[in-house]
């Protein structure tokens, strides 16, 4: 079921009235019929995957708890096992597949390859590593095991964030369910206005520029450099509004039955370096993988080369984790080299800091690092959006093409987009933009609710005929759907 389509606009409503009409002791069963109602409205069978991981966490977090020694250990590898394999038949069997059958070509080895026609779980990669997370702080002592089977499915079952996040963890999450949470008025008017605002981002400004960036990105080689580069830009704020706005309507959703679900984004096209732009996308996987790869593998606490190759790992894993395609591997290791590139640099750009940083130009300094970070973060996203590896070269290596051919002038629309398509995408941007330098101090609806009522009433009834009239009405899934 998407946030976006008829069915949420019922199921939502509806499971909300319910759970604040039973008991409480009733509505953690509720929540639990209605994600797996949720999850089921994708594909049925597929909730058997699901509840064999949730089935094989749950006793391994029990045996965690209640064993000692390397029996604790087997527990934890068992649960880690049954995750991999889950990924490894339904993500990266045709890909692994395809690198043995390169090899077996390589070296003149006989190798039949085989491919699985599958369709990939919705969210796999989410809840596998949301139920990843509890049996492993389990394991480190930093959580107790659930003893309510029912509690723990409702865990990683919760359906506002069930198929894309934000990861949660046991600590932040579990106790929230047994915590009785009543009607306030307050609460629910802010869930449900940051719930419009994420289906603002999503219906009008990432689905409206997703016919640009489909057109350009379908046939890349029909296209020139202003074209290339228009899409790009295009595609950066189109994957953010559609993520961060399945994250908002998610964050809210789940604030209107009194749920708080950690931040997963912080104004990331504002970072200064790439770095930052990591703490502040996606937050949830990038923790996630800072607790649970970088640190373990020793993170900074190594000699130069080794947390260096610590980095290496975490962002190859991160690239694998986003897509079994050769494009998210070099996606991976061209954000790797970016950070890199951020801590080998450090000394001397604090130096420079140090020289030339003062509250008057502040401002100044801060605005061509700003701008750089969006064209690297931009360049990446090459490789995250092409099909694949050939037509993301195509792209890198006509990105200055095109400019001083005569007819159309550069970056006007593509062909055969009108003119007020294109400036409405570029006015779309420019609006997010402007909001996303508002949310410098607070939260978007935090901002208005400070506002007077009749500057409130019309920025919402603005925002509704604007989602009305030019919303992209098409049940078009979110883009992390498909991680």
């Amino acid at each position: 079921m998407l946030f976006n389509s008829v069915q949420f606009l019922i199921f939502f409503p509806v499971v909300t009235l319910l759970y604040f009409a039973l008991p409480h002791r009733f509505r953690w069963m509720l929540l639990l019929a209605a994600s797996c109602i949720f999850y089921m409205c994708f594909v049925p069978a597929y909730i058997l995957i699901l509840a064999v991981l949730i089935v094989v966490d749950y006793f391994a977090g029990i045996c965690l708890e209640n064993f000692t020694g390397k029996k604790r250990k087997f527990f934890l590898l068992i649960s880690i096992f049954s995750a991999c394999i889950a990924l490894f038949v339904f993500k990266y069997f045709n890909f692994f597949s395809g690198i043995f059958n390169w090899f077996a070509s390589f070296f003149d080895l006989t190798y039949r390859q085989s491919y699985l026609k599958i369709l990939l779980p919705i969210g796999l990669s989410f809840h596998t590593f949301q139920s990843l997370s509890y049996v492993i702080e389990v394991y480190r002592g930093t959580q107790k095991a659930e003893r309510n089977f029912g509690i723990f499915a409702l865990y990683v079952m919760f359906y506002p964030q069930l198929v894309a996040g934000p990861i949660e963890r046991p600590a932040h999450l579990l106790h929230q369910f047994y915590e009785e949470h009543t009607f306030e008025y307050q609460r629910v008017l802010s869930g449900l206005k940051l719930m419009a605002w994420g289906m603002f981002k999503k219906v009008v400004i990432a689905d409206r520029l997703a016919l640009l960036v489909n057109q350009v990105y379908s046939g890349p080689a029909l296209y020139q450099g202003p074209d290339l580069i228009t899409a790009t830009v295009f595609f950066a704020f189109q994957i953010y509004c559609d993520f961060s706005g399945y994250t908002d309507i998610a964050i809210g959703s789940a604030n209107v039955m009194g749920f708080k679900l950690v931040q997963n984004f912080n104004r990331p096209y504002f970072s200064r370096s790439v770095s930052e732009f990591w703490r502040r996308w996606h937050i949830s996987l990038s923790t996630w993988f800072r607790d649970y790869v970088y640190v373990p593998l020793g993170g900074n606490r190594v000699p130069a080369l080794r947390h260096y190759y610590n980095l290496f790992i975490t962002f190859l894993i991160s690239g694998l984790w986003h897509g079994a395609n050769w494009t998210f591997v070099i996606w991976g290791i061209v954000n790797w080299f970016y950070v890199l590139c951020d801590i080998v640099t450090a000394p001397l750009r604090n130096i420079i800091k140090i020289r030339f940083w003062s509250e008057k130009l502040g401002f100044i300094l801060h605005l061509p690092l700003v701008l750089l970070t969006f064209l690297l973060t931009c360049f990446a996203w090459i490789f995250f959006r092409a099909n694949n590896l050939k037509d993301a070269c195509y792209i890198i290596t006509h990105l200055t093409s095109g400019f001083t051919q005569t007819g159309r002038p550069s970056f006007l629309p593509f062909p055969g987009l009108s003119n007020l398509e294109f400036i409405l995408a570029v006015s779309l941007v420019g609006l997010l933009v402007a909001a996303e330098s508002l949310q410098k101090h607070g939260q978007i609806t935090d901002i208005l609710n400070s506002k007077p009522i009749y500057v409130r009433w019309t920025v919402y009834y603005l925002l509704l005929i604007t989602m009305v009239t030019l919303g992209v009405f098409g049940k078009n899934q979110f883009i992390y759907f498909q991680f």
